[in-house]
């Protein structure tokens, strides 16, 4: 076996089952906000284009590289969303669909990643886990950057010291944040593109929560955004990962797609065709649909400001916890440990929450994490209040 696999730390969610073993909790209907799964119906539109074309393709392989109207749709919502430069993305070079970003964060690491020298690969601390596994199983050094509450739970990127840069070979950013929901400003993404072209690393900007915001008049910027809107429209080093899974409520889809820099993106085709990972030609009939359509994202929005708003009107005064900046969890403190907080919250309430610190790695002794605790209003409205109810009578009993 690939002895980089000993060096895998368990998965938050593995570590969780441990912490609540043994626990009885009460007969009370459980719900849970540790899994960042969406629960909002997935559009019908969907269904009905795998319905349509369910019959399309099953004698033939996919191609690894998607179908042409595929491609294409995906570059028109990037345009438009994104407001890029006419014609600077080339559906034939700059984009990739992929069978979800998971698999693909993962996949691009071990495609770029230059084990002939030593590599670091930097992601913010807390993070998404299949950063530093892609790394490990990459041959590079995972290298983590604090997301603390006095930086605005974005990564300190000012305490990464030019030698780090310059062994960094890939950079994983997440915006908006998880678990933090924090998005990184237009100015902070020209800089890292700056550092990038100076150094010489990847970029691999995972926004796969950038359509669940708050403000209809501000949604998130994007790193290729902010690269068109300092001439980069070669978007160099640059490349992003989007997903149908939050956007449109189709996990089960698996379907989302890596965007920009042609020549990693040509590397990385190339490893995907050895990898053997087409999208089925009926799921990319059915994320045409999703890409072309905004009425059920814009609805998928107002879902979650209505579950925020309340939520967040229950647990004011209860728990030191505000608003993202987008995306669909909490990032709340805890007034007691964040283990302790997340087991005796599921063994006196039925209410599933993750520690913070299994988000997290200790660095220097700190633990970016811990003390929080993170929550996903992936529920009903309903269940997402009776869950802030049960955790504001928990807090009353601390």
């Amino acid at each position: 076996m690939n002895p980089d696999l000993e060096n895998l730390q368990p998965y938050p969610f593995e570590k969780l089952n441990a912490l609540k073993a043994g626990t009885t909790p009460p007969a009370q209907p459980h719900i849970a906000l540790s899994i960042g799964e969406p629960k909002h119906a997935t559009p019908r539109l969907i269904a009905a284009a795998l319905q349509q074309h369910l019959d399309t393709g099953l004698a033939s392989y996919p191609l690894t590289k998607g179908m042409p109207m595929l491609r294409e749709a995906i570059c028109d919502w990037l345009t438009r969303r994104f407001k890029l430069p006419a014609g600077s993305l080339d559906p034939e070079r700059n984009v990739l669909p992929v069978n979800g970003t998971r698999e693909a964060l993962f996949a691009f690491a071990q495609a770029t990643i230059d084990r002939s020298r030593p590599a670091l690969v930097l992601s913010p601390n807390p993070f998404y886990q299949i950063y530093e596994g892609a790394a490990l199983l990459a041959g590079a050094t995972p290298h983590f950057i604090p997301c603390t509450a006095e930086n605005g739970y974005l990564p300190d990127f000012d305490a990464v010291s030019a030698a780090t840069w310059e062994h960094c070979q890939l950079l994983f950013l997440c915006s908006p944040g998880n678990p933090t929901g924090a998005v990184i400003p237009q100015q902070t993404l020209q800089r890292l593109i700056q550092l990038a072209e100076r150094h010489d690393f990847a970029i691999a900007s995972d926004e796969c929560y950038s359509e669940i915001y708050f403000d209809e008049a501000t949604p998130p910027v994007g790193l290729l955004q902010a690269a068109a809107a300092m001439g980069h429209t070669e978007y160099r080093r640059c490349v992003v990962f989007h997903s149908l899974s939050k956007r449109s409520n189709a996990p089960g889809l698996r379907s989302g797609f890596v965007a920009g820099d042609a020549g990693l993106l040509a590397g990385f085709l190339r490893y995907r065709t050895y990898h053997g990972c087409a999208m089925p030609i009926q799921h990319q009939y059915a994320s045409i649909a999703a890409w072309r359509d905004e009425e059920h994202v814009r609805n998928n929005r107002s879902q979650y400001r209505e579950k925020f708003d309340a939520v967040l009107s229950v647990l004011d005064g209860c728990l030191d916890v505000s608003h993202p900046d987008a995306g669909f969890y909490l990032w709340a403190k805890t007034p007691i440990s964040d283990e302790v907080f997340a087991r005796d919250l599921y063994a006196q309430q039925h209410v599933t929450a993750l520690p913070g610190r299994y988000l997290s790695r200790d660095i220097d002794g700190f633990n970016p994490g811990a003390g929080h605790v993170r929550m996903a209003l992936v529920a009903t409205r309903e269940e997402c209040i009776e869950a802030a109810n049960r955790i504001k009578q928990f807090v009353s009993n601390i």
